[in-house]
């Protein structure tokens, strides 16, 4: 029913990383929360997205939308940090990096459900909580003269795999580690990604019952690439690699509407762009000081303006990787090992092509470093 984004690239190979740049629309190295993955499944104290800088939701939220979260925050904690103080009036989920599926207990084994400000105690398994309170906010929404804007942040298929017959295995690892190296499988993790896709479809299934369907922007996508049993062909590398496995991330995006569907865009696309792409769709604007580095998606998809080559940049501190894509080549250094590659051509990442063409190497590395030195030091 829509389009679907082939060259579609997470702003981090993690997740905290990439959500600070989905609700900012800026690179997310320009804040301290974006420059590493939170600790230990939570965020080290003091460090969050501070409630004073504009986000896709207050600026949603100020154009008229209800707005609410329902899912993983994992971008700070209380009382500094969260939905409710950056532009989200609604909250129901977790706000660390990962609970049990059916416990809701951290890493830690604190338990780590909310609505709103508040721990509540419900039973059942997450990902069917999450689509659950989706739908009944999107009854409730459609009832009201005012548009809405609900993020569903699903946590499947991250750790801890968790199918939703699995709670024998919850209780086994609630007294080891939700990380459970010794659990999992590809099955797991097939039931995992099922369980999601059937809470998508009551999702679609809501906004259809409810008449708002056609005139509802719905856009599917993930935070980073896969890692431990997915299967990320036809690209190498995965979770925290700057690998095209890594970044890559499956997107799509209807507004049956507006946008034609059963398309494919050729666009290259971050996470970044969603901001000002879902304030333009809604006729608002971004915050002038706090200018996004995305771009808007809009004229491109409605084919008002050509397709445009871009350049993306990235930093992750495991291994010392960098990454720069410009058009079909991309740029990449893992420890002291440098890269040229023609991901169009080689989405594999197999043909270092550094030595071939020295210039192209030597112009992409150089505008890397000129890009890190305008963002926070690493």
């Amino acid at each position: 029913r829509g389009v679907r984004f082939p060259r579609a690239y997470a702003n981090s190979a993690v997740c905290s990383a990439t959500r600070t740049a989905l609700m900012t629309g800026r690179y997310q190295y320009r804040l301290p929360i974006g420059l590493e993955e939170p600790l230990a499944g939570l965020s080290p104290p003091g460090v969050g997205l501070p409630p004073e800088v504009p986000t896709l939701a207050s600026g949603l939220r100020d154009a008229g939308y209800h707005t609410m979260l329902v899912g993983k925050w994992h971008l700070g904690e209380l009382p500094k940090f969260g939905p409710l103080q950056s532009g989200y009036q609604h909250f129901f989920g977790f706000r660390g990096g990962a609970v049990d599926y059916f416990s809701h207990n951290s890493r830690t084994g604190k338990p780590d459900l909310w609505s709103q400000d508040i721990q509540t105690d419900q039973t059942g398994y997450l990902t069917d909580l999450i689509g659950e309170h989706s739908v009944q906010a999107i009854n409730q929404f459609s009832k009201t003269d005012s548009p809405f804007f609900l993020s569903v942040h699903f946590s499947a298929p991250h750790w801890p795999w968790e199918g939703p017959e699995d709670e024998e295995e919850s209780r086994r690892i609630s007294r080891t580690n939700l990380l459970h190296l010794d659990g999992g499988s590809k099955k797991v993790y097939e039931e995992m990604i099922q369980s999601m896709d059937r809470q998508v479809g009551a999702i679609l299934d809501a906004l259809e019952r409810n008449g708002v369907a056609d005139d509802t922007i719905v856009v599917f996508t993930s935070d980073n690439g896969g890692e431990r049993f997915a299967d990320v062909w036809p690209f190498s590398g995965q979770k925290t690699e700057l690998l095209e496995g890594g970044l890559r991330v499956p997107t799509a995006m209807c507004w049956p509407a507006r946008l034609k569907g059963g398309e494919v865009s050729e666009q290259a696309m971050m996470t970044m762009d969603w901001l000002p792409t879902l304030l333009a769709a809604a006729g608002a604007r971004p915050d002038a000081v706090t200018s996004p580095d995305g771009i808007n998606l809009l004229p491109i998809l409605s084919k008002a303006e050509p397709v445009v080559t871009r350049q993306f940049f990235w930093r992750y501190k495991g291994n010392n990787q960098r990454a720069m894509l410009d058009g079909n080549y991309k740029y990449l250094k893992i420890a002291e090992n440098t890269y040229l590659f023609n991901v169009t051509e080689d989405p594999l990442e197999r043909a270092n092509l550094k030595n071939r063409e020295p210039e192209r190497f030597a112009e992409m590395e150089e505008a890397w470093r000129n890009w890190s030195k305008t963002m926070l030091p690493q």
